[in-house]
């Protein structure tokens, strides 16, 4: 439809709600290398035009990423979320844990936040829902004893206390393994 230069091959992508979007295209065009006046020396020492290749695997990056904040609703599988957990200190006297548990998720190569927020622990927990953290860490006394986060899963709910070692490595596998849910 588009093509002003040459053959063209849309790739056209079908979104969760069934929309059709031409993200990626390959295109000849024979027009630039006459407007470059583009050339080069072939076998036989002769001067050829060349023919030049447009390509764009996902089409524009904004349309590619719009696409995707639509497919997964916001709601991004862990190794594509912007935060993939925040942890979320009882009160201010765990806020030494919660710094350690952050510490121990960064060297996994985890994107997570702190929730220092003076609120009640519902809120924090709501605001990590709202704001789409895959995973919400609660920490407490409990917690710091055991070494362990109590972990809120966007995806299946509570899981309860899993040690910190075990849940840093469980996130570098789901990140490494481009995990969907």
């Amino acid at each position: 439809e588009a093509a002003f230069y040459g053959p063209k091959i849309d790739f056209v992508v079908r979104d969760v709600i069934g929309r059709e979007w031409q993200l990626g295209t390959v295109q000849v065009d024979y027009n630039l290398p006459i407007r470059f006046d583009l050339s080069y020396i072939g076998a036989d020492n002769q001067p050829h035009r060349p023919v030049m290749i447009h390509r764009a695997p996902f089409g524009s990056m904004e349309r590619f990423t719009g696409l995707l904040i639509e497919h997964f609703a916001g709601d991004f599988p862990t190794w594509l979320a912007p935060e993939q957990a925040r942890v979320l200190p009882v009160s201010d006297k765990f806020s030494a844990y919660a710094n350690d548990v952050l510490a121990t998720l960064k060297s996994a190569g985890v994107r997570a936040t702190i929730d220092t927020h003076p609120d009640k622990l519902g809120a924090k927990i709501r605001r990590a829902e709202v704001e789409k953290a895959t995973y919400a860490l609660v920490v407490g006394g409990k917690d710091q004893e055991a070494r362990t986060v109590s972990v809120r899963s966007r995806f299946t709910g509570d899981e309860g206390a899993v040690a910190l070692d075990a849940f840093g490595t469980r996130m570098r596998d789901e990140i490494a393994t481009l995990q969907l849910m």
